[in-house]
């Protein structure tokens, strides 16, 4: 059965490009459970970590137990039966308590590491769109929920600073600095409180105390 393992802000899910043999959750999982690196997992997906989170982002990840199970989970992502639910920090005020969007994404054609959103038919791009829907709801302040059935890369991020909420911190989409309490090794604060949908569900999670309203 699936279990739920908590990433911890500032650190990456798989070993970083630079350092094969650098801090990591993956690292973590095989030295608490060595046997699961016995395991055929496929290519992206080492120890059974079933999806990834950015490295500033903290909070649930979904831990498949067999290669079997995987293939399930992964469906379940590929066909937006998952509902995932987060919690972020806004570096900007906006003058309502809710709001969706529902731009698709693509990459941006002038700066590798960005994705853009469509403003309209000419807006420049590189690659396909893809269909992204983020609704966010105010929880106190300039603290925000996000829940999205797609899995964009960075949509909350991109589709937050689209509508006025430039997650705090986040320099690459108009966030500013770090919060000065941010956790070491990150720059937005973005927690993951996990996910729902057919026979699957993430275990609840403490929350970090920036998220706690």
């Amino acid at each position: 059965m699936a279990r739920t393992i908590v990433k911890p802000a500032g650190v990456p899910c798989f070993p970083p490009h630079d350092d094969p043999g650098g801090d990591c959750v993956l690292a973590r999982l095989l030295h608490a459970d060595p046997s699961r690196g016995a395991l055929d997992w496929p290519d992206g997906f080492a120890g059974g970590i079933a999806h990834r989170l950015d490295v500033s982002t903290s909070g649930a990840l979904l831990l498949a137990d067999d290669p079997t199970e995987l293939r399930a989970i992964r469906e379940a992502f590929r066909t937006s039966q998952l509902t995932k639910t987060y919690r972020f920090l806004a570096a900007k005020d906006v003058p309502w308590d809710t709001h969706r969007c529902d731009r698709p994404i693509a990459h941006d054609r002038r700066r590798k590491q960005r994705m853009i959103v469509q403003r309209g038919d000419a807006t420049p791009h590189r690659g396909k769109w893809y269909p992204a829907h983020t609704r966010f709801r105010r929880v106190t302040n300039t603290l925000w929920e996000a829940v999205i059935t797609t899995g964009v890369t960075h949509q909350i991020r991109v589709h937050a600073a689209f509508v006025g909420l430039p997650l705090a911190g986040d320099r690459l989409y108009g966030g500013g600095d770090p919060p000065p309490h941010a956790p070491p090794h990150t720059t937005f604060l973005l927690h993951h409180l996990g996910l729902t949908g057919p026979g699957l569900r993430t275990a609840p999670i403490p929350l970090p105390p920036w998220a706690n309203p």
